[in-house]
């Protein structure tokens, strides 16, 4: 298998992401000591989870990938259709094999749910439209809870659903807005993405609403006295972000403007990310 395809394939920055959201949710949680043994694993569950769910997308996604991404280390011929299923079950195998060796069983539960809903949104549910975005945007949230689990802190903290109801959010906007800028290629396969059934405006507006229900969910803690110094002030960059974002796409709603929207989408997230971060310590 070609090394720089099987890399594009995982796509190992979002799912270092992934990984990080799962440490950020075990400190939220605020248990009494976090071994560093269980940080590890969770870590590692929500990599190669993630993973899984990156390579399996793009095996299904072939025939829309030949049109929006030719790119891609598929249809580009770099590594094939069988080899990426191969790897997608091996990154699924590792993933599922840190949640048992946790030895905590919501964990483990936490886990096989992820992953049965990455490839329930893949093989099935991706053509639904907004009922898929919902499940991509969970994929986000879900982390977040993960941490909680494998920490042995308690996983009903208001931070800590707060958190991941900001990353659900930011996740259903960008998810809206990308099948915008993918619409060409989704109506290859019958895609029923809001852009593609209600028109590019109706998918501005819808994705432009989840960006501002992500700022405002990241102000709850800063309204409930749950925020340090570190969220109260640093918050204010990926939320700056998402007001932009939500301008820019319905100030321009073509695809183009989805497209670079998405990918600045991503950096929000990133930053949110390590806000959240400075938020746990």
């Amino acid at each position: 298998m070609n090394g720089r395809g099987f890399l594009e394939l995982i796509r190992p920055v979002n799912c270092t992401m992934i990984g990080f959201a799962v440490i950020v949710g075990a400190f939220v949680s605020k248990p009494a000591t976090i071994p560093v043994l269980q940080l590890a694993l969770g870590f590692m569950t929500g990599f190669f989870i993630c993973a899984y769910s990156m390579a399996v997308n793009d095996v299904y996604d072939l025939e829309v990938d030949e049109v929006n991404r030719p790119d891609r280390p598929i249809p580009s011929g770099r590594v094939s259709a069988e080899d990426a299923t191969r790897l997608s079950f091996l990154v699924l195998a590792l993933g599922i094999g840190c949640s048992l060796l946790s030895l905590i069983p919501l964990a483990f539960a936490i886990a096989a749910a992820y992953a049965f809903l990455s490839w329930l949104y893949n093989s099935r549910a991706k053509k639904t439209g907004l009922a898929g975005n919902l499940i991509v945007a969970s994929s986000l949230a879900i982390p977040f809870i993960y941490g909680g689990a494998v920490s042995g802190g308690p996983i009903g903290g208001s931070l800590l659903l707060m958190m991941a109801l900001t990353a659900f959010f930011s996740g259903v906007g960008r998810e809206v807005v990308k099948a915008m800028a993918d619409v060409d290629g989704d109506a290859k396969r019958e895609v029923n993405s809001i852009a593609r059934k209600r028109g590019m405006g109706v998918a501005a507006a819808v994705g432009a609403l989840f960006f501002l229900l992500a700022v405002l969910t990241s102000w709850v803690p800063l309204l409930t006295g749950l925020a340090n110094e570190v969220y109260t002030y640093g918050v204010v960059i990926p939320d700056a972000i998402f007001i932009y974002l939500a301008v820019a796409i319905l100030a321009r709603h073509e695809a183009a403007s989805a497209y670079r929207v998405k990918k600045v989408a991503l950096a929000g997230m990133t930053v949110g990310l390590l806000v959240f971060i400075g938020g746990a310590v």
